[in-house]
């Protein structure tokens, strides 16, 4: 990392010109199939990678900066340039993948750049065909649409507008008329032309990735939504009996956690809005302001490591975390990388709740990851597959758990809720991924039969809150999937938030009897990037795969005797 670097709002914005980019990603491809000897073909190799780098600076610049400000026109003119663009030049870069195989200094490219590098070109030319290019751009142009239509949410309530995100606070609140009251205001925007929006979108999206899975041969989009999330040593049959292990041993425990919640709460007829209070008195709200909660956690990292500790220093100094909730920011939070900087950025949006510091360890946990490989010289092994990067962050999460009397005056309240939430999630993550292989496999489904579906397997898998949904017509219905953006913006990316939630736990539970065996693991983790794909991956770092039978009962027992030990009472 450069100490020179100039903090993000000073870094030059540039649109590139995809044009230009193409030329130069034919020019490579010609210059490398010229080659005479195995050493120049590795230099244009290296060139090439240089330049990709520096390609993915400009284009990461241009999302970040759009993502903070989606009615900036600029922003948004270069973004659909850029949406526009890039399939052209991924269109211009199988020539050269395809140059790389057919290479015959094929073996002396392997020996440097390992077998697993090209088992990721093959893959990529699976995935992507001129012939898609236009139903990629539709793709981005859909995708775009329904980002802007969740940032742009106006939610009247109590005299002021709010978005999404900012009306967690309120349907968190301790009283229960101002949650029912958020509630009501929450769910009847939604209720409104904004659902049928969104429906619409997400049709338009179906149809486009159906139609570019039947171009380039498969029966149907899950298969090519298998390639383009790079699962390479698993499959959606090993997906549906890992789902299985869920239903089996963690809804009834969520179920259980939930009863135990209404019963603290003294709640006893329980509504959609009761979901979210933990504790009578309140769920633990983080202390202090944006800036105090940064001052918290740069405390907090000093101490758990001297990695840490530089790392997060080296953020904020460079003004890479963006966090606060405002207008015209989009809904959720974000890690992404600058590769030319070699330094990441973390995009969030506060709004007063216990996910504020989820933020600053989740995201932080992809952060330093990417830190920590950042001198691996081949780009495609600097980040893990999807599932992978999970476990960075999720782990992070718990290792942080010590210094949590940092961010709150009950920290074993928080631990508690953290703990709690974290295995709820799993029933609930589990359940989007059996939606959408249920969509791609009835892409003609009405939005009505998607509806019903969702609604079908909630039943399912969360069952204990479906009965609070009887008053709630929007959640009844079974639309709660409509603002969800990962089934719309990255298809199949969310099974890999379960997957790794299953590792973390086994962290969690190592760093409780050894945190220095723990820890150690951790770090060699985060250096291994994406080396290997997720299966390989775990086992080079001793631990156990989430397909391997019986690993979710063992990783979720002893958390049971840990959730009883908090003394929250």
């Amino acid at each position: 990392m450069s100490k020179e670097l100039a903090p993000f709002e000073q870094w030059p914005f540039k649109v590139p010109s995809i044009k230009a980019v193409v030329k130069k990603v034919e020019a490579f491809t010609a210059e490398f199939v010229a080659a005479k000897t195995q050493e120049e073909a590795y230099k244009i190799w290296k060139k090439q990678s240089k330049y990709g780098d520096n390609l993915s600076n400009e284009v990461t610049h241009i999302q970040v900066l759009y993502s903070l400000d989606t009615t900036n026109k600029q922003y948004e003119k270069a973004m659909n340039k850029m949406n526009e663009g890039l399939p052209l030049v991924q269109a211009a870069g199988l020539a050269f993948s395809k140059a790389m195989l057919a290479s015959p200094f094929k073996s002396y490219l392997e020996e440097k750049l390992g077998a697993f590098y090209f088992q990721m070109v093959e893959n990529s030319l699976k995935g992507f065909d001129e012939k898609i290019i236009p139903e990629a751009q539709k793709e981005n142009d859909l995708a775009m649409q329904y980002g802007a239509a969740i940032a742009s949410a106006k939610v009247p309530f109590r005299g002021g507008i709010y978005n999404l995100p900012q009306m967690g606070k309120f349907m968190e609140d301790l009283d229960r008329e101002t949650r029912k009251e958020a509630s009501a205001a929450y769910y009847s925007y939604l209720d409104t032309e904004l659902k049928d929006k969104l429906e619409n979108i997400y049709s338009e999206l179906v149809k486009v990735r159906t139609e570019m899975a039947h171009k380039l041969g498969y029966p149907s989009y899950t298969e090519l939504g298998y390639i383009r999330m790079s699962r390479y040593d698993y499959t959606p049959e090993m997906v549906a009996a890992y789902r299985e292990q869920i239903k089996d041993e963690v809804t009834p425990l969520a179920a259980k956690i939930l009863k135990d919640q209404f019963k603290r709460t003294g709640i006893k007829n329980p509504e959609i809005y009761d979901l979210s209070l933990t504790f009578k008195d309140g769920n633990p709200t983080p202390l202090g302001s944006t800036e105090e909660k940064i001052a918290h956690a740069q405390k907090m990292y000093d101490e758990l490591s001297p990695e840490t500790s530089y790392f997060f220093k080296y953020m904020v100094d460079h003004h890479v975390l963006d966090l606060e909730a405002k207008p015209g920011k989009q809904s959720g939070g974000y890690m992404t990388y600058f590769p030319k900087y070699k330094i990441p950025f973390i995009f969030s949006n506060f709004n007063g709740t216990s996910g504020d510091v989820d933020v600053l360890t989740h995201e932080f946990g992809h952060s330093f990851q990417a830190y920590m490989a950042r001198n691996i010289k081949i780009p495609e092994y600097r980040s893990p597959t999807m599932e992978s990067c999970e476990i960075d962050s999720m782990s992070m999460e718990f290792f942080a758990e010590p210094w949590m009397n940092l961010f709150f005056d009950q920290p074993e309240k928080y631990r508690y809720k953290h703990l709690a939430e974290s295995i709820s999630f799993l029933p609930y993550g589990v359940t989007v991924d059996e939606f959408q292989h249920w969509v791609y496999a009835h892409p003609e489904a009405t939005p009505a039969e998607r509806d019903a579906e969702w609604h079908a397997l909630e039943v399912k898998y969360t069952p204990y809150k479906v009965a609070c949904y009887k008053d709630c017509k929007y959640m009844a219905e079974g639309h709660r999937w409509l603002t969800q953006g990962h089934i719309f913006e990255s298809p199949f990316y969310y099974i890999d938030y379960t997957l790794a939630q299953v590792m973390a736990f086994q962290f969690f539970n190592l760093d409780r009897k050894n945190h220095e065996r723990a820890w150690k693991r951790y770090l060699k983790l985060c250096k291994m990037g994406g080396k290997y794909p997720f299966v390989t991956l775990v086992k080079n770092d001793k631990m156990k795969s989430p397909f391997d039978e019986g690993v979710v009962k063992k990783a979720i027992h002893p958390l049971i005797k840990v959730l009883k030990n908090y003394k929250i009472d």
